[in-house]
């Protein structure tokens, strides 16, 4: 017998920030990363981003490379008390509308899967606290004595994504066309592809104009965008891009 899912991105979909930027901000604060890499290597990314003059995917990209730099050689078990203290202190900063859908599927009695960017220790506490059935992150691996190679294997874009949800199809016994899919950016495209019931929340502009530009995609996906305390279901065609 099939059953149903809803899969879910963290970083901007129910996090409201990324939660390898809160990461990140502490091991500067702890002295693993020098504060320089953040004002030199990061920060002009950022503010590039923010003042809607750059790419958030360049500033991603520079944090991540950064990230994993300062954790080669380092124990897994000292990046998971970090991860932990980051979701205690930093994981109620989340949108209202996620939030609520997630209550509703468990309410409904669908499976709740996390398939995020984030480094899978983040991704693992995460999905620990919204009491989640499975998850992927991003893995960044480590030898038998839990120690990080420098090797990771990504989980933020759209073929990595993907397979994760076929694996998941085939453990779960998923019917995909009854399955909901939550996500924000283009990494995001091929979980809305697959399953029946696609929202994008707060897309970017690549989202939302590869959505426009699949005919059958456009036809039922919901598209959401929270600002403060309101939500707005939008309709992706009048949307100016």
């Amino acid at each position: 017998m099939n059953s149903s899912a809803a899969f879910f991105d963290i970083d901007g979909t129910i996090y409201r920030e990324g939660l390898i930027t809160e990461v990140f901000k502490k091991m500067v604060t702890h002295e693993i990363i020098a504060p320089e890499r953040w004002t030199d290597d990061v920060k002009p990314a950022y503010m590039a981003w923010d003042r809607r003059t750059g790419d958030y995917d360049d500033y991603l990209s520079r944090m991540v490379e950064i990230f994993k730099e300062a954790t080669k050689g380092m124990s897994s078990e000292h990046i998971e008390l970090i991860a932990r203290k980051v979701i205690e202190q930093k994981g109620e900063r989340v949108y209202l509308f996620t939030r609520n859908e997630i209550e509703r599927h468990r309410r409904e009695g669908r499976k709740i899967i996390a398939i995020s960017g984030s480094p899978d220790a983040l991704v693992r506490c995460m999905a620990e606290k919204y009491h989640f059935d499975d998850w992927r992150g991003t893995v960044y691996e480590t030898d038998d004595k839990g120690i990080y190679t420098g090797v990771i294997t990504p989980m933020w874009d759209s073929v990595s994504k993907k397979k994760s949800i076929i694996e998941m199809k085939d453990l779960y016994h998923l019917d995909l066309s009854e399955c909901y899919s939550y996500g924000d950016t283009n990494g995001d495209l091929t979980m809305f592809e697959l399953t029946g019931h696609p929202t994008a929340v707060n897309p970017t502009k690549e989202l939302l104009t590869n959505i426009r530009s699949d005919a059958e995609l456009l036809k039922r996906i919901r598209v959401i965008v929270e600002r403060k305390d309101v939500i707005y279901h939008i309709d992706p065609n009048t949307v100016t891009i």
